[in-house]
Order: structure tokens, then C-alpha cells, then sequence
């Protein structure tokens, strides 16, 4: 059976920019979102030139082992434009842009993206996120260091790790191909839709049986509602049997297109009554006002040279700060087989290294703690600051300390020596046998994030690891 679109797409500046550096594009073969950055003008030829390279592909027949490739290569031309731009107007430098991509090919469907754009599928009712973010904190999802929920409000959200722009040199989109089925609804959006309203509440919206524009302005009118911060963007389309309801007319909206739709009547919430009394006039919009004089045009080219450099200095700055949270957070983990207390996170991104070695216990053998702790350390357990870090190793030396009574048929000595020193005994480190038993059970760590040991009832030998 064969299958169309019918689509539809929008574009708001919201309700805090003065200008819109979103771009979208909806076609019978293509559907694309894409997100500027990169200061007042950069943003918004960053996005349009992915529009531009990109749009061709809507008139071509794409076979389903080309569509990959033809998608792919339109990006990477994408880049290479930007790049080029770049290099003739240096004032430009810093610019980028997230792209997510729908390129049909006959029944299946080619899905490119890079940063934190997102795509979408509701099937029967349940909508599924089909892209990953590229971006610093969504890394810390995966890690398992912050939750979905945490990860919505974090003060990072918005760092990405990977995007198209002179200062990323890893520009390689994540591909997929997927089987399109009547029935099907298909969202992108910019993260100025999916950053302020919840997915729950893009499910609801995206099951009303409204078309696809009617739903592409419910989403508008739901992110202006919630405040609108940044410029919404969003592409809905529907998978139908081939016929003449199919769309066939390409739209495209944002800052690729020359002309801005009016923004579709509301009930007007108070955040747009405000935004409409304090927004800035716009100085490149092209609505028909007069045509700026020679000096008002020099004027504009240092405002974009001097917006151009703050995009490097608060790209730079953002990646730095991703990085200096990073270091205010500490784990323990193995250092050639005792345990450890590092600074930062226990993953690295790429060649960049977010931990560092603080301090090793050599009086604490991973391999003679109980079984949980020893797992536990293996993996990593996270702590809230250093004195935490160095609570979780006191008790680590405690619990090795108990094994290896456990293992002699008595108890360890008490107090244990503080983080650093050496424990007091025999050259191989073994300690003097006291009465204080100690081992392990599971505890919440102060993060939530990891578990802590602490000390209980004696082991047993047999939850002790060996010595030899």
C-alpha cells in the first residue's frame, strides 16, 4: 500500500527573543526542524542554511538504501556551508545549528539528527521519543546521575555536546530507518516546545483528532502559555494512504522563510499581554519597513561582529561551567585494586576527561571487601562532597578490617585510622585483632544517585573476597 504526508508547520519567535533563529521545512518526501544559535544573526543563518542545503532532497525519489546516504550527505554539506560562511565573514563565528530530519522513501522513513532538537512518533495512542539529545546533561541521564525529571530543570540543559558549528568538529548525525504505517503522527520540534511543555501533555494534544495544523498551533499556543522563552518550531505530520488529501506544497517557516505567518489568535495569556507591551522592535525584520540607511547598516554589522564574539565567549563560557560543575561532584571508585576517591564524573565525553584521581586507600584491598561493597565500588558509588567520600572510605577500611578478622576467627581493632594514614599492625597490613565487628548492608548515599556502605553485624568469610 502506498503511503503520503500530510503535514503542516510553525514557527513563533516566543515571547522573550526579539528575533527568530528556528527554522522549519515540510514537504511530501522531507520534514525538518532546526534550532539557530550563535547571536542575533548567526542563529538565524545557521538554520537556514540547513534548510537550504537540506530542501532539495524533497524533489528527488530517494530508494530506501539511498535515502541514508543522500540525508547524511546533505548535513555534512550543511556543515561545510557553515563552515564557509564562517571563513567569509568572521563576525559569524560561533554560529550553529541542530537539525532533526524525516526524509521519506516510498514506505520507511530515513530519521537524521544532531543536537537537541527532538522527533517524535505517536502509534496508537503512545507517543515515543525517537531521538537522543546530544547534550551535557542527557549524558549525565545515561550515566544515571541525574533522573529525566532532574534533567528538565537543570541549570547545564542547555550545553551541547554535539551540533553543527565551527566550533564542534564531531558533526556526525545519528541515522536511523524506521517503517511508516497509516495511522502514524510524526512531531519535530526545537527544544522551545519540548523544554516547556511536558510530554505527557504533547501526547494529549498530538492524540486529539485535530489535522496537522490545527495541532502545530495547539503546540504553539501550549509553549506560548507556558511562557515561551525561547522560538517555538514544530513539524506535524501524518502517515496516510497515498491520495489527493496528501500535502504537496512545501511550507517552510522560521528565519528560512522571507515572510512570517501571523501568529494564530488565542485567549492571551499573561505572559503574551506583557510580552506584546515590552517586545523590542526587530531590526531585520523585512515586513516592509523602511530600508535602514548606510549608517544604521554599518551600525547593524558591528552589533552583529560584537554579538558574533559574545557567542564564542558564552559558548565557551557554557562548556566551562558544564565543566567546573562536574568538578565540585566526588566518587569512589578502584585505583589499581584499592579503593579511591575521585573528583568529577566517572565517565569521560569523548577525550575529555571529567575525573581526577584525589587520593588512594592502599589499606583498602577491593578485593577483601564483602561482596556488596566490593560490587559497589566496582561501579562506583557516588558521594555529595569530599568529607562524604572520605566517610565512605573510613567505612570501606572498617569492613576490610572485619573480613579479614572474620577470615582469623575474630574481630578488627578500633578507631580506625583516618583517610591517608596507614593502618598500625604488620608489614603486609594486616591489624592487630581487637573486639569491634563490622561489615555491610545497603544504605541510600546522601545524592540519591549511588548507595553507601555502613557497618552492621559481622560477615561471614564467605561474603569476604580473598587475600591471595
Amino acid at each position: 500500500m502506498a503511503i503520503a504526508l500530510r503535514y503542516a508547520a510553525r514557527s513563533d519567535v516566543g515571547l522573550v527573543r526579539s528575533n527568530n533563529q528556528d527554522s522549519g521545512y515540510a514537504g511530501p518526501h522531507l520534514l525538518v526542524v532546526a534550532d539557530g544559535m550563535g547571536g542575533h544573526a548567526g542563529g538565524d543563518i545557521a538554520s537556514s542554511l540547513a534548510i537550504a542545503e537540506l530542501a532539495p532532497l524533497d524533489g528527488e525519489s530517494h530508494g530506501a538504501d539511498d535515502a541514508l546516504t543522500h540525508l547524511s550527505k546533505a548535513i555534512a554539506s550543511a556543515h561545510q556551508r557553515l563552515l564557509e560562511r564562517v571563513a567569509e565573514e568572521p563576525e559569524l563565528a560561533g554560529m550553529g545549528t541542530t537539525v532533526s530530519a524525516i526524509l521519506r522513501s516510498g514506505n520507511l522513513l530515513a530519521v537524521a539528527h544532531i543536537g537537541d532538537s527532538r522527533a517524535y512518533l505517536l502509534r496508537d495512542g503512545e507517543l515515543t521519543q525517537l531521538t537522543r539529545d546530544h547534550s551535557f546533561v542527557q549524558t549525565l541521564v545515561d550515566q544515571g546521575r541525574l533522573t529525566r525529571e532532574e534533567a528538565e530543570h537543570h541549570p547545564r540543559r542547555s550545553v551541547l555536546m554535539r551540533v553543527l558549528s565551527d566550533l564542534v568538529e564531531d558533526a556526525e548525525p545519528d541515522m536511523s530507518m524506521r517503517e511508516a504505517r497509516p495511522g502514524d503522527r510524526y512531531l519535530l520540534c526545537t527544544d522551545g516546545l519540548s523544554g516547556v511543555v511536558s510530554f505527557d501533555t504533547l501526547q494529549e494534544t498530538l492524540a486529539v483528532d485535530a489535522g496537522p495544523a490545527s495541532t502545530c498551533d495547539a503546540l504553539v499556543q501550549l509553549a506560548l502559555r507556558a511562557g515561551a522563552p525561547d522560538n517555538v518550531t514544530c513539524v506535524v505530520a501524518d502517515i496516510i494512504e497515498a491520495g489527493p488529501e496528501a500535502g504537496s506544497v512545501p511550507t517552510v517557516v522560521g528565519a528560512a522563510a522571507k515572510r512570517q505567518p501571523p501568529r494564530p489568535p488565542s485567549l492571551g495569556s499573561s505572559a503574551e499581554r506583557a510580552a506584546a507591551l515590552t517586545a523590542p522592535a526587530d531590526p531585520d525584520d523585512e515586513s516592509g519597513a523602511a530600508r535602514p540607511t548606510a549608517e544604521q547598516r554599518r551600525g547593524r554589522a558591528l552589533r552583529r561582529g560584537l554579538g558574533g564574539l559574545l557567542a564564542v565567549v558564552l559558548l565557551a563560557g557554557a562548556g566551562y561551567g558544564g565543566w567546573y560543575w562536574s568538578q565540585r561532584q566526588f566518587y569512589v571508585a578502584p585505583s589499581d585494586g584499592f579503593a579511591a576517591v575521585y573528583r568529577g564524573l566517572s565517565q569521560d565525553l569523548g577525550p575529555v576527561e571529567l575525573s581526577r584521581l584525589e587520593s588512594v586507600a592502599r589499606d583498602v584491598p577491593v578485593r577483601e571487601l564483602p561482596t556488596y561493597s566490593r560490587q559497589r565500588v566496582t561501579q562506583g558509588i557516588v558521594a555529595e562532597d569530599r568529607a562524604s567520600a572520605d566517610q565512605i572510605i573510613t567505612t570501606l577500611r572498617e569492613q576490610v578490617a572485619a573480613c579479614r578478622a572474620a577470615r582469623a576467627g575474630h574481630s578488627p581493632e578500633t578507631p580506625s585510622p583516618r583517610v591517608g594514614e596507614s593502618p598500625t599492625g604488620t608489614k603486609d597490613g594486616t591489624r592487630t585483632p581487637g573486639t569491634t565487628t563490622a561489615t555491610t548492608t545497603p544504605t541510600t548515599s546522601p545524592t540519591g544517585t549511588g548507595t553507601a556502605p555502613r557497618t552492621s553485624d559481622p560477615p561471614s568469610p564467605e561474603d569476604c573476597g580473598g587475600i591471595g
